[in-house]
């Protein structure tokens, strides 16, 4: 149960991976209030009539099914960033790719908010040339400033935008 993202590599035109993002592990957090809220279910074992044990056992397996599916999902979520684009790779039973080239990207807004600034994520809004793309919000992103400086050099190091040089005063 892995994304394999290494085979939608275009490797033929030199494309690497620079960085591949797995959701931080708050995405995860309702699927961990769902095993808290299982366990709860289970306690309820000592307090109901014996007869009916198989009550809260099959609402406690329901709630940990949909736990797990959650997480697995949050597991086979990957965020790639190459040389040559940003790409997206998500889905259990069918998968999802979405990819947009260095050069259609226009602005990358971080939104870091006050929780995940304290736990260490934030969420990746994309602005790019198609008006519709499979790729604009990307969230929980661990260490979003980091990876967001990543593209910032991938974008000046393949020559997409103008130098950020600021010429002095004596024409230099």
């Amino acid at each position: 149960m892995d994304p394999r993202v290494t085979r939608h590599l275009i490797a033929e035109e030199g494309e690497i991976i620079i960085d591949e993002v797995r959701r931080h592990w708050m995405a995860n957090i309702r699927a961990y209030l769902e095993l808290f809220l299982a366990a709860v279910v289970l306690v309820l074992l000592f307090f109901i009539d014996l007869r009916y044990w198989w009550v809260p056992v099959a609402v406690a397996a329901l709630i940990i099914s949909h736990a797990w599916y959650r997480m697995l999902a949050t597991y086979m979520d990957r965020f790639v960033i190459t040389n040559m684009r940003v790409f997206r790779v998500h889905g259990i039973f069918n998968q999802h790719l979405a990819t947009m080239p260095m050069q259609r990207i226009l602005d990358i807004a971080v939104h870091k908010p006050l929780i995940g600034r304290m736990f260490g994520y934030g969420h990746f809004v994309f602005e790019s040339a198609a008006q519709d793309q499979g790729l604009r919000d990307i969230r929980f992103v661990g260490r979003p400033d980091e990876r967001d400086l990543t593209i910032q050099r991938v974008i000046q190091r393949a020559g997409l935008r103008g130098s950020a040089r600021v010429p002095r005063g004596d024409g230099t």
